[in-house]
């Protein structure tokens, strides 16, 4: 069965709702799930820091699949825009919904980011 544009997006809704209570409920409560900016996206949700920098999160529901560069590409342009330290993509394991459970992707360069508060120089 594939999915209509209208259930597509209120799958990926729940699942960014679901991360953004998780991180809250976890790390800080003022972490909440973004609203729409326009053309000058900056992740899905907001509020999350690391040594008082900006995390850019971008939350992906695609039944399963993972797209790594092409989301990891995406965060990074978010990352920009938000002039963040860091950032990664949460995506939505197939067969759970418990949002702990989910996978994270990011960069060695995203990690060095969020272990030290310093984004290394392009190499």
């Amino acid at each position: 069965m594939t999915r209509s544009r209208a259930s597509a997006k209120a799958a990926g809704t729940r699942h960014e709702t679901s991360v953004a209570g998780y991180l809250a409920a976890n790390i800080d409560d003022r972490i909440e799930r973004r609203t729409r900016n326009g053309a000058k996206d900056r992740g899905d949700i907001a509020g999350l820091r690391a040594y008082a920098e900006r995390v850019v999160v971008e939350c992906k529901d695609y039944g399963g699949q993972i797209k790594a560069g092409t989301w990891l590409a995406e965060a990074e342009i978010e990352r920009g825009n938000d002039d963040a330290v860091a950032a990664l993509v949460v995506a939505k394991r197939r067969g759970t919904t418990n949002p702990g459970d989910q996978i994270v992707l990011m960069t060695l360069r995203d990690l060095v980011a969020l272990m030290t508060g310093t984004r290394p120089e392009e190499v």
